[in-house]
């Protein structure tokens, strides 16, 4: 049962109050000054509390409210004004009021105003699990120096409104950098607006993108908004962009250069403010070359590039990462968590992981689902497929160039993150030249 809490000096409005929120299931408090409001706002929990800004002796409204935000008091708050003025309701507002009733008070109004409060706080509190939950889905998960440049490269660019395109292979986390993008950016509490270019039909592309007018082609019984204007505000990721076909690729340039567009069958044009992050698992450099991608596009969406590394070069975060998806799987399926001892870690750590993170989620899931056992070791984890398992450190690549590749990078990337990415004193303390550097980042990938 919803409980309310009422502060007010005088005693018949706190009685009619009583009786009226009793009369409509309301578990009822009320207490005459701030102080006592207060010591009965921190021992108990109320969804809702009616707060005269006027009060006798002590603290009045104002001040009451400003210290139940200061405690961490929950509670929707809505404030009783008998002679409130423009400043006031303001400042109320500011400090966390739902509402104000005046009075005289309208009972029937009050009743409502109460009711709205508890409801729209309860949608709130849903709402802030919901976005934790999310959160803690998409967090990302490792300290490797990889990791922790990226994390950096994220804290800087995420509060702009540049575009970014994400490279790299195949479940290796590019979604996680763009949801992570988006967490830290002035459009948090925006929506975050994702497409699959290769998921959705060719034809149907178009329309899902920039949506379309009514009767535009068979089956088109509606107008319907395409994830460009959902996303007007707010963050559009646009995942596997190499799909694109040449006619959306053209349109999408228009909209990058005049954030405008036309939806299919109309020729009415709709603005919007986007921020647009892509990504893809393709080299766009070689269909440039090839002539499937367009270099104006990519020159338009490559505005800040990131570049996601492959698990196989970050392995000193599996570790980490197993522990993170063993606790997300026995938590969903009421198990209690394992212990992966050293060999298994070992032999998830030589194994080359093709399918990247997502791949070795699906193990650690397979393990919780299929394992009775608490303690992992390497005879009990499932075949690994797709790929050889290879000998853990420089023994995983098949040649020399990958290996000398991974091991540069890697060397490069400690040494930029112990300088906060000053190319030009970490080349000093490598002792090569700054423009050397330059290039062999470029051609690494290290942006």
């Amino acid at each position: 049962m919803n409980s309310v809490l009422i502060i007010d000096d005088e005693r018949g409005i706190r009685d009619t109050l009583s009786a009226v929120l009793s009369d409509e299931g309301f578990a009822v408090s009320s207490v005459a000054t701030g102080e006592d409001g207060l010591e009965a706002a921190r021992k108990g929990t109320f969804a809702c509390i009616l707060l005269d800004i006027w009060l006798g002796d002590g603290i009045d409204g104002l001040e009451t409210l400003e210290q139940l935000k200061k405690d961490g008091v929950e509670s929707a708050v809505v404030m009783i004004s008998g002679h409130g003025n423009i400043e006031t309701a303001v400042r109320a507002t500011k400090l966390g009021a739902f509402d104000f009733v005046e009075k005289p008070l309208s009972l029937e109004r009050t009743v409502v105003t109460v009711k709205n409060a508890i409801r729209q706080h309860q949608l709130e509190i849903t709402n802030a699990q919901l976005m934790s939950e999310i959160a803690e889905q998409y967090v990302m998960i490792g300290e490797s120096v990889a990791m922790r440049a990226l994390r950096k490269q994220i804290s800087i660019v995420a509060p702009t409104d540049g575009r970014v395109l994400i490279s790299g292979e195949s479940g290796s986390g590019k979604e996680l950098v763009a949801r992570a993008i988006h967490a830290q950016s002035k459009r948090k509490g925006a929506a975050f607006v994702e497409i699959n270019s290769a998921a959705i039909p060719e034809e149907l592309v178009e329309s899902e993108l920039f949506g379309h007018a009514k009767g535009a082609f068979s089956g088109a019984v509606k107008a319907k908004k395409g994830k460009f204007e959902i996303a007007d505000g707010a963050t559009i990721f646009l995942d596997e962009i190499g799909d694109m076909s040449p006619r959306v690729q053209a349109k999408m340039l228009r909209v990058l250069e005049e954030q405008r567009f036309e939806p299919v069958g109309s020729n009415t044009p709709v603005s919007v403010d986007v921020r647009v992050i892509s990504a893809t698992n393709k080299p766009l450099d070689s269909l440039i070359e090839g002539g499937e991608f367009r270099a104006d596009l990519f020159y338009r969406l490559n505005v800040i590039p990131f570049q996601v590394p492959p698990l196989r070069e970050r392995t000193e975060d599996i570790p980490m990462l197993v522990a993170h998806f063993d606790q997300r799987y026995a938590n969903e399926y009421g198990r209690p968590q394992r212990t992966y001892t050293d060999a298994a870690i070992d032999r998830l750590k030589a194994y080359s992981w093709p399918g990247n993170v997502r791949e070795l989620r699906n193990t650690v899931e397979r393990v919780a689902i299929l394992t009775s056992k608490t303690t992992i070791d390497a005879d009990d984890l499932p075949p690994l497929e797709n790929s050889t398992e290879a000998p853990s450190g420089s023994f995983r690549f098949q040649n020399f160039k990958d290996a000398t590749d991974a091991y540069q990078r890697e060397f490069i990337q400690h040494k930029l993150a112990q300088h906060d990415g000053n190319v030009s004193r970490a080349a000093e303390e490598m002792g090569v030249d700054r423009s050397h550097l330059y290039r062999r980042m470029r051609n690494l990938g290290i942006k």
